[in-house]
């Protein structure tokens, strides 16, 4: 799971970049944070689209 303190900085990077722009230091983490959260985010889906089980009637 990703932190509450990673997805705060991801939200913080994403209103930064549209208010003033972000360096490319900045844009580096962006895009390391976005992966980081993508990944645990298709993992937990992948574990709960593997969960389900289909009743027939």
């Amino acid at each position: 799971m990703v932190s509450k303190e990673k997805i705060d900085r991801i939200n913080y990077l994403a209103r930064k970049s549209k208010a003033e722009g972000l360096s490319e230091a900045e844009k580096k983490e962006q895009k390391k944070l976005r992966e980081e959260y993508l990944k645990n985010f298709r993992k937990n889906f992948r574990k709960q689209l593997d969960s389900i089980k289909i009743v027939k009637e």
